[in-house]
């Protein structure tokens, strides 16, 4: 295990622990008070070495070592996205991906590539991050039944991991094949406006809020989130922007805007207050928008 974590972190994939139910390792006490009190606790900037899921992720060889020695049963994982330059396409045939596999090679969305057979009798296509721009994940709604995108904002578990259910291994199935870059029109599909058709309420029935519940006024609260990054001083921009993103996603996932007017406008907030683009910006909110349980 520490072998093949140590040749991902080579690659310049950031690897972390998982618990043996393919879930993130449990939050030590001071991260998990934050959590409940949302406290302003960057998940990305956090010491501790195996909460907060995959922004424990690391290429450093020693912190590699100490995560497997804290969780010696864990699942090796990998983190997707600009932070490794990965597109991961996960190939689910229990829930329909066989079919949906080759409705996407036909449409040219998966040329062949590197690719690990899963513990579950799946496949795991890995591509070439474009970069530019977060690309989110998605479960089985953009490309077709059993087709999960792993992106910004994700992980995969990676071999020689083996799987909670079944026992077996993860593998590399492939010997030599280069892996490619992800499909334009892949990363279009995986970008373009939400199309999951809006929950229908009835008349007069507001929309149950979550994640701290609904703004009073959105519009305000963006203006003052907008305010609040144009005043983030130069080291501080970054934490400045994930606690933004949380607070925009919380009224995402109150109802009351898209994930996509979201994102435009925090980054709008930035291209206003001057900030130079670069991937910590996308980073940053789409973590901000994974903390509170919403995707682009």
């Amino acid at each position: 295990m520490l072998a093949a974590a140590l040749r991902y972190a080579a690659n310049g994939w950031p690897v972390f622990l998982l618990g043996r139910s393919k879930r993130p390792v449990a939050l030590c006490a001071g991260c998990e008070t934050a959590r409940r009190e949302r406290a302003t606790h960057d998940p990305q900037g956090c010491p501790c070495l195996t909460c907060h899921g995959f922004y424990a992720a690391t290429t450093d060889p020693q912190r590699i070592a100490a995560m497997l020695r804290a969780v010696p049963r864990g699942l090796l994982a990998i983190r997707t996205g600009l932070a490794s330059g990965l597109v991961v396409i996960d190939v689910d045939p229990r829930n329909g991906g066989t079919a949906s596999l080759h409705a996407l090679i036909a449409r040219g969305f998966t040329p062949p590539t590197r690719y690990v057979r899963t513990g579950a009798g799946g496949l795991h296509l890995y591509y070439r991050h474009p970069g530019g721009i977060a690309i989110p994940c998605d479960k089985g709604i953009r490309l077709g039944p059993g087709i999960d995108v792993k992106a910004d904002g994700g992980y995969v578990v990676a071999p020689p991991s083996r799987h909670p259910d079944t026992g077996r291994p993860y593998l590399w199935a492939d010997q030599g094949t280069p892996m490619k870059e992800a499909a334009p029109a892949l990363v279009s599909a995986c970008v373009a406006d939400d199309r999951r058709p809006a929950p229908v309420r009835p008349a007069g029935h507001p929309v149950p809020p979550r994640s701290g519940g609904a703004a009073s006024y959105p519009d305000r609260l963006m203006a003052t989130l907008a305010a609040r990054i144009s005043q983030a001083p130069q080291g501080k921009r970054r934490v400045t922007l994930f606690g933004c993103a949380r607070g925009a996603a919380r009224m995402v996932a109150a109802g009351q805007m898209t994930s996509i007017d979201a994102y435009d406008q925090l980054v709008a907030a930035c291209d206003a207050a001057g900030w130079p683009w670069a991937k910590t910006t996308p980073n940053a909110i789409a973590e901000g928008f994974a903390a509170e349980g919403v995707t682009l």
